[in-house]
């Protein structure tokens, strides 16, 4: 498995997100449990997606200086590439939380506390699944035909199921938790789990949790298999991945108020996905250099969400698709 990831870049990574999310939780304690404005998450974003940005500038230097300029160049793209299709996925994920949000009628207070512990479980997932994806084309190249077609079917899906909203009381997972977990009725503030008569009970913020955590891993699978369309080496999936994963919090504050205007958004989705998995599909015929695939994806999401600024969606659907 052929990767650029040194010791000392993995330092150097580990050393940022943790002191990147320290720096989060500190702030977000300090503040307490608020209502985050949506000036509050504009700078946050902006933060995060800078942090992104200077790691990749560095990235792209130190790659610059160890393994020559036109593999600098080329580990640089792949990271911002990266970067790109899994902050545009991550948008999905957010129309996602939301209808989850609003159907438990979670407390504005508690939403960045349930955000903060699903980003957590999600970079050590991401982490576990990217290794063994990583492992896995190592040994079987085919593997990547099953991902292009995975996620070419997926696009395909996605483009049906646009502007439909789902029903989340038909959900199996939501319906098994609520029928085999003991619940309380109602919040008890920040807990997940309180003792009535002597008995265990769970709030509905700890199926919330649960039911975040779930849906991104579900959405990882979607995601990662197109970020290894874009390279193989385990220390750009990761990395980008993580960093775009890092500012879901703050572009959840961001957008919640501003989902139906973006109604045309889950039409771009799909259309990247059906074209990383036609890239992948395509890669021992024709390899589509990075910088296309990076054209493609930007042209497409910046696309669709000019299109849903210019032509506004009539009546907005109860949910979100």
């Amino acid at each position: 498995m052929e990767t650029i990831g040194s010791p000392l870049l993995w330092l150097v990574f580990g050393v940022v997100v943790a002191a990147a999310l320290l720096v989060d939780l500190v702030l977000m304690r300090h503040g307490g449990p608020h209502k985050v404005t949506f000036k509050e998450a504009a700078w946050w974003s902006v933060g995060w997606v800078a942090l992104a940005l200077a790691f990749n500038a560095w990235l792209w230097w130190y790659a610059g200086q160890q393994v020559g300029p036109e593999a600098g160049n080329r580990i640089g793209m792949e990271f911002l590439t990266g970067y790109l299709v899994e902050k545009s996925l991550a948008v999905d994920n957010i129309f996602v939380f939301l209808m989850i949000f609003t159907y438990f009628a979670v407390p504005e207070e508690q939403k960045q506390r349930v955000l903060v512990i699903g980003i957590i479980a999600a970079i050590v997932l991401r982490a576990i699944l990217i290794f063994a994806g990583a492992l896995l084309l190592a040994k079987f190249h085919w593997i990547l035909y099953v991902f292009g077609a995975f996620l070419l079917l997926t696009g395909i899906k996605m483009i049906m199921a646009a502007g439909k909203a789902p029903d989340l009381e038909q959900n199996p997972l939501l319906r098994w938790l609520t029928g085999h977990v003991p619940m309380t009725r109602g919040y008890h503030g920040g807990a997940l789990s309180v003792r009535e008569g002597g008995k265990r009970l769970y709030t509905p913020l700890f199926i919330v949790i649960v039911m975040i955590g779930i849906t991104d891993v579900i959405f990882a699978v979607d995601s990662i298999p197109a970020i290894f369309a874009i390279t193989e080496d385990p220390f750009i999936v990761l990395t980008s991945n993580v960093f775009a994963v890092l500012g879901l919090r703050a572009m959840f504050f961001l957008l919640q108020g501003m989902a139906d205007r973006f109604h045309l958004l889950p039409y771009g989705l799909a259309l990247v996905l059906m074209f990383i998995g036609a890239k992948m599909l395509l890669i021992d015929v024709y390899k589509i250099p990075i910088t296309v695939s990076l054209g493609v994806v930007a042209a497409t999401i910046g696309a669709t969400i000019a299109l849903s600024m210019l032509r506004p969606q009539a009546s907005p659907p109860a949910g979100h698709g």
